[in-house]
């Protein structure tokens, strides 16, 4: 399914809030922070010439964020982040004085820290971040997970250290039983998804975000003319865009929002023109874009600066991990979880679709950007799809070898 941004917001300014939030100020801060992290590294930006030929564009890049702080997900720059901040104004106000990030790991910080509980909910890479916030700062993490979660992502986040609750029911279930336990027991809430009145920790969470944006245009030879990018709760996507409309301006790329179309909160959002929340029906392969409701922040920023929203199948998702694993033409392979290629499978989606392709003005020139959101956060999913190891892909990539 695809349709074009018809909301009455379209093309407005940001609001002042998300211009703040998700401007160059913010990002250069979010990379300051960044800088006193131990496993920092820039991602690295992977071009595609082969499949830009093969599907008649000039360029495909993909920001890899499976190499994201040890975490294997872009979810790793916004919960731990938001995490930190949390923590550094908590000791500020009681310390009475102002606290760098240099401080961190100082006593008092410390002893500040241990006085907070954080928690949230989450399909798993969400959860990661914020539990490895969490051990970071010497917080206490609880984190909620419903029954679509695998085992071996729960287990990947208890490592960190967090108490894990189990929850019945869907994401959006689990959201709600967040909240509800946090507020008796005087938890903080770290959620990646916003609702009225609570939106200032989302915006952090999103802001993290922006510090991938500012590593691709700068690895980029020139900003990208066409953006794909999937949505859960639509978090990523509106960090994306909105930090792509304040840096490039007039010049901002064609923006497309993805979605699963087993779960196409987003999509539907868009149709209506309004937030809504969709009924649960069939789960998605795409487990960490499994939401049936979207965070409020994000639709306020993606009505402004989404230009088109896309639904992509359950196929679609498994051909494009097999494709990256098992790349053609010359092309260096991807691990890409079931989430991480979604936006390249949209981009592949519109540009073989001549009604898509033609309302996107998408041709031989035009230079296509998007995320592989998440490695291989769940291996064995990721060897059930493809019939290969993580391990044996990523040393193939490294020797610069192909499968």
């Amino acid at each position: 399914m695809f349709l074009l941004n018809t909301t009455a917001d379209y093309r407005l300014s940001l609001d002042p809030r998300d211009e703040k939030a998700l401007g160059i100020v913010a990002a250069e801060e979010v990379e300051r922070y960044l800088a006193f992290r131990d496993e920092h590294v820039v991602t690295p930006l992977v071009a595609l010439p082969g499949l830009a030929r093969e599907i008649g564009v000039g360029a495909i890049h993909v920001k890899d964020e499976g190499h994201r702080l040890g975490l294997g997900s872009f979810k790793a720059l916004g919960g731990a982040y938001a995490v930190i901040r949390l923590v550094l104004e908590q000791a500020q106000q009681k310390l009475g004085r102002a606290i760098d990030m240099a401080e961190l790991h100082s006593p008092d910080v410390r002893a500040v820290a241990q006085g907070m509980t954080v928690a949230c909910a989450t399909d798993g890479n969400h959860g990661r971040s914020v539990a490895q916030g969490a051990q970071l700062t010497g917080a206490r993490a609880a984190i909620f997970v419903h029954s679509g979660v695998s085992n071996e992502r729960v287990s990947a986040i208890a490592r960190f250290g967090a108490e894990m609750i189990r929850v019945e029911g869907t994401y959006n279930e689990s959201v709600r039983e967040a909240a509800r336990i946090a507020e008796a027991k005087g938890w903080i809430i770290v959620s990646d998804t916003s609702w009225p009145g609570y939106e200032r920790i989302p915006g952090l969470v999103m802001q993290g975000y922006t510090a991938l944006v500012r590593e691709a245009l700068r690895q980029m030879p020139e900003p990208p003319t066409h953006v794909f990018i999937q949505s859960g709760v639509g978090g990523v996507a509106a960090a994306v865009a909105g930090h792509l409309a304040i840096a490039l301006g007039d010049r901002r790329p064609v923006f497309t929002v993805v979605d699963p179309a087993r779960a196409a909160c987003l999509f539907e959002t868009a149709r209506a023109g309004r937030p809504v929340a969709i009924a649960h029906g069939e789960p998605t392969v795409m487990a960490m874009l499994e939401c049936y409701e979207p965070s409020l922040v994000a639709w306020r920023i993606l009505s402004r600066a989404a230009d088109a929203f896309m639904t992509v199948d359950e196929g679609d998702a498994i051909e494009i991990m097999n494709r990256l694993a098992r790349p053609i033409s010359g092309d260096p392979a991807i691990v890409a979880g079931e989430s991480g290629g979604v936006g390249l499978a949209a981009a592949i989606k519109a540009a073989a679709d001549p009604a898509i392709k033609t309302a996107l003005s998408i041709d031989q020139r035009s230079r296509i950007f998007v995320v592989n959101t998440e490695g291989a956060t769940d291996p064995g999913k990721y060897e059930e799809i493809t019939g290969l190891l993580p391990a044996v892909v990523a040393a193939k990539i490294q020797e610069g070898a192909l499968i």
